[in-house]
């Protein structure tokens, strides 16, 4: 930490990001002593610059945030920390702060996320002609009949080696879960969270090894 560069006020910036979708979430900004805390409790910690104070995030919230790892950019004047997320990073409830579109692009980018609001859609808003709307139409045995349908394909594509028809075939299957957590009510958060749940327990064990 000896070597990090903070500026005239003692202060770096600390960019946080998901560790899943890396996301940006926030931009705030840590002391010596907040990232030793941050470092030590395995949660953010930064330093407020309005109110002079250290604040923990989630304190008031509970919507903390577990770090994976802390990165600085090459001339080490701001970090890049990786978290899991429970719960949304932005004080108006948004999943991250940087939200206010100043240019958008024309062309939209795949998210798996932005699949899951289509697919979602398609549930409530029923288009003729669509298959995802077939499949909801049909009901649950339908599509558990489906996502066992993929399942097989992708291990038929595994044991052939053959690569590319695997990643087909994963795609499939993964349009297919989605569309069962879907008809069931299940949020990415929820799966995400379950993961997050794991990954916590892992690392902690792990630290408990190293002790």
């Amino acid at each position: 930490m000896t070597d990090l560069k903070f500026d005239a006020n003692g202060l770096i910036p600390a960019i946080v990001q998901d560790h899943y979708t890396k996301k940006v979430l926030m931009l705030a900004y840590m002391n010596a002593e907040s990232l030793d805390i941050t470092i030590k409790e395995g949660k953010t910690c930064f330093y407020s610059r309005s109110r002079q104070e250290l604040w923990r995030k989630g304190a008031t919230s509970g919507n903390f945030q577990n770090v994976v790892s802390i990165r600085t950019d090459c001339d080490k004047d701001t970090l890049l920390i990786d978290v899991i997320k429970e719960g949304p990073a932005c004080h108006t409830g948004s999943e991250t702060c940087f939200f206010n579109e100043i240019v958008e692009s024309n062309d939209e980018a795949f998210s798996y996320e932005g699949l899951y609001e289509m697919l979602l859609g398609r549930k409530i808003n029923k288009k003729e002609g669509s298959y995802t709307t077939y499949l909801f139409e049909k009901g649950i045995d339908k599509i558990l009949k489906k996502v066992g349908e993929e399942c097989t394909e992708v291990i038929i594509g595994a044991k052939g080696g053959d690569k590319a028809e695997t990643v087909y075939e994963i795609a499939d299957l993964l349009y297919h879960i989605t569309v069962l957590m879907i008809e069931m009510g299940i949020s990415l958060d929820e799966v995400t969270a379950e993961l997050a749940k794991r990954h916590i327990v892992d690392h902690k064990v792990k630290q408990e090894k190293m002790q």
